[in-house]
């Protein structure tokens, strides 16, 4: 099927025409992990108001997508590709498995979703051993796979506030930088209705992350200590005051990041029991969607199968990594971590909101696989660094924690984790431009002791600068080279540079 063709309704199937521009009919509400209790979408939850603990949304109706088969599925997928239609131009395309009780009207799109699957070139392929792709979440609208959940939770609070008519809300978030730009950047489009504020930890975002949310017209607020400690001050804040919190607890912002398993899939024409898909684990909320979007999927018949997934952590930042070295599963108990610094800044975080997801669809996941079907390894920060260079030496644009996947990759294969015959898919989180303070200090050799990063000679890149021995007169602003001394400036830069680069004369 042509990706690059649209198409009109009239031009459809018959079989597939009346699922193509989908209606709010489903049923959702809030489900509490710990005490099982159900509230309705009616109000604003982002922890149980029963027990106080996470909350996951539910369909209530999810057979009537499952006796609609996934061979018909399928269809309405690839043909709403076609569809020349901006709601469901995005995640949304996926609407039924998404958040079905959101109008079509009400759909905010800023152009994420559908990010390119990049294969690996020959020479990385080699050098793991595998083949695999990078999926570049990184080419979203703020440049960070955060867009996917903030489009549905966006989209959600939009349809909210119709419904209830309200306007002037304050959407607020923590974050070490992604969150961040993503949030301001969908709240400001809903200028009218929504306004922002983030809490940053001072000192431990980069420039290009902090200037984001700054020309999104958020009111950002930095304050001492680490991601964790903002997060714990959002919470308090959602908890006593009337904000929209747009970090993972909220459960809508899951929702949307299940796109990444619905894209991957048709991307691979629905088989994906050979595939492997390989994260970094962060605050939990990314991989909790991963699982849970195959899942819904697998469950509706429109996959083969379930992919292996392999989180991963820095040691730096390892709570799950942690859990889950004790095999035996009774015997396990999480115990946040104390983060030392990462250059994976979005995963440096010790106590992870959606842990109690993870542990939830963890068993769920491997149940259904009736396999060990997800692992968890660990990588050195000098592992990270290093797979992030190789990785943009060779056609990526990957950030550090598009390296921390790379890194991964090449622990899990050591581990025995990955088959020789499986296709792997890594993500990258985000544009690597956002992380240019980290590249800048690898090549300059300026990492502070903490993050034992020591760079490789082979890795480093400098410009050079060229001036000949013999030339006296150089072109300035205002005052251009002329005859002779412009011939004499070409050819003595000519082969100084020649000399440079090894060249040989014809």
């Amino acid at each position: 099927m042509t990706t690059g063709k649209t198409m009109k309704i009239d031009q459809f199937p018959e079989d597939v025409k009346q699922y193509l521009i989908p209606k709010s009919d489903g049923s959702i509400s809030y489900r509490c992990l710990e005490c099982k209790n159900e509230s309705s979408i009616d109000r604003l939850l982002y922890t149980c108001p029963d027990c106080g603990s996470v909350l996951m949304l539910q369909d209530n109706n999810f057979d009537r997508l499952s006796k609609i088969g996934g061979e018909t599925w399928r269809k309405v997928f690839d043909y709403r590709r076609m569809l020349n239609y901006q709601p469901l131009k995005g995640i949304f395309r996926y609407y039924e498995f998404i958040a079905p009780v959101i109008p079509i009207e009400h759909i905010v799109y800023l152009g994420e979703g559908h990010t390119p699957m990049v294969e690996a070139n020959e020479q990385l392929k080699d050098m793991v051993g595998l083949n695999f792709y990078y999926k570049d979440d990184g080419l979203n609208p703020s440049a960070s796979f955060k867009d996917r959940g903030m489009a549905c939770a966006l989209s959600f609070i939009n349809y909210f506030a119709s419904k209830n008519k309200l306007d002037n809300l304050l959407a607020i978030c923590a974050s070490t930088g992604d969150t961040s730009a993503s949030a301001a950047l969908y709240a400001s489009y809903l200028a009218d209705l929504v306004k922002s504020a983030v809490l940053l930890p001072h000192g431990k975002v980069t420039p290009q992350q902090l200037a984001q949310p700054l020309g999104s017209g958020a009111k950002v607020l930095e304050i001492p200590g680490v991601f964790d400690d903002c997060m714990k001050v959002v919470e308090a804040l959602a908890d006593n005051y009337h904000v929209a919190l747009l970090n993972s607890k909220n459960s809508w912002r899951i929702l949307g990041q299940e796109s990444f398993s619905y894209e991957i899939s048709q991307d691979f024409d629905y088989e994906v029991a050979d595939k492997v898909i390989v994260l970094p684990i962060g605050n939990a909320g990314n991989i909790t969607a991963i699982m849970n979007g195959f899942l819904k999927f697998f469950q509706a018949g429109i996959t083969d199968g379930l992919p292996k997934i392999i989180g991963v952590q820095s040691e730096h930042a390892d709570p799950v990594y942690k859990y889950y070295l004790e095999s035996i599963p009774d015997k396990r108990r999480f115990k946040p971590v104390t983060v030392n610094s990462s250059v994976a800044q979005a995963a440096m975080i010790g106590n992870p909101v959606s842990m109690p997801r993870v542990i939830k669809l963890f068993q769920e996941y491997n149940n259904a696989a009736d396999d060990l079907k997800i692992f968890i390894v660990q990588v050195t920060e000098q592992d990270i660094m290093d797979s992030m260079i190789i990785a943009n030496r060779n056609g990526n644009i990957v950030c550090t924690q598009g390296g921390e996947s790379l890194a991964g990759l090449k622990k899990a294969k050591t581990e025995g984790f990955i088959l020789n015959n499986e296709t792997c898919i890594l993500d990258s989180t985000a544009h690597m431009l956002k992380f240019l303070t980290f590249q800048e200090m690898y090549f300059e050799d300026s990492f502070p002791p903490e993050f034992k990063i020591k760079p490789k000679n082979e890795f480093k890149n400098a410009p050079v600068l060229v001036r000949p021995e013999n030339l006296k007169n150089y072109p300035e602003r205002g005052r251009p080279l002329k005859g002779e001394e412009l011939q004499k400036y070409i050819h003595e830069m000519s082969a100084e540079i020649a000399g440079i680069l090894g060249l040989k004369a014809k």
